[in-house]
């Protein structure tokens, strides 16, 4: 098979267990990260005043990452990025707001949300070794997918390429959205990750917690988990079984 076949199909293939593939990745992370509150000497800032600060700033990195997706997901149209993971889907191109300065910005946030908890091990070498997993992941998903829109939109596509960084923003080439914000959208489409981002990193405290023996939980942690898993299911009911949510064309 032709190498570009094969990075396709590789793609294609990581496309659809996107969301599934780098669990296997985070309960790796999990264990390095209570072999440093087992062994603190593993980690710099274990046990010191700037420990806390640090799991904050590395909070404020996911949460970036997601931001970075809810700007994305707020100003596109009706299927076009999505949550869908059988095949790729897009009924238009997107082409302006910040896909004008980057042509993956899903995936760039994506990027920041996972970083967050790979930095929460306090494991240089892990955080390196996740950039480098993440790109080898994700460059065949992209390549895949561009090969799908070029297929779909041709030279409108390649023209738009030629211009467009993949994954880098060259924030000069900004271009005003089309279309509104769309809060209806981001909710229905985002609230996952949302209570993801809280539920990793409340993960790692509790664990930690129980294996060092103490119970001093974070409880910003806690109570943001919480209030986001019940705005999840309060979310997730009103997509369910109401037309709240609904917008024409989002």
């Amino acid at each position: 098979m032709a190498l570009k076949l094969e990075f396709e199909e590789q793609g294609l293939w990581l496309f659809k267990y996107r969301g599934v593939l780098p669990i296997a990745l985070l309960f790796f992370g999990l264990a390095l990260y209570l072999k440093t509150v087992v062994y603190p000497e593993s980690f710099i800032l274990r046990g010191t005043l700037y420990e806390e600060y640090y799991v904050y700033f590395c909070l404020l990195i996911s949460l970036i990452g997601l931001a970075i997706r809810v700007y994305t997901v707020g100003f596109t149209p009706k299927n076009t990025s999505g949550r869908n993971v059988d095949e790729q889907v897009a009924d238009t191109l997107n082409t302006t707001g910040i896909y004008s300065i980057v042509r993956h910005p899903l995936y760039l946030g994506n990027l920041f949300m996972w970083l967050g908890p790979a930095m929460l091990t306090g494991q240089f070498w892990f955080v390196v070794a996740f950039g480098l997993f993440y790109w080898v992941y994700y460059e065949r998903i992209m390549f895949a997918e561009e090969q799908f829109l070029t297929r779909k939109f041709g030279s409108i596509y390649a023209d738009w390429a030629d211009k467009v960084p993949a994954f880098i923003p060259f924030f000069s080439n900004y271009h005003h959205s089309n279309l509104s914000f769309s809060w209806k959208k981001v909710l229905k489409q985002e609230k996952n990750g949302l209570v993801a981002v809280f539920l990793i990193f409340v993960i790692f405290d509790v664990s930690g917690q129980f294996v060092n023996g103490t119970r001093d939980f974070n409880y910003f942690l806690l109570a943001s988990f919480v209030v986001t898993g019940v705005l999840y299911l309060v979310l997730r009911y009103l997509k369910n079984n109401t037309s709240v949510l609904n917008e024409s064309g989002r």
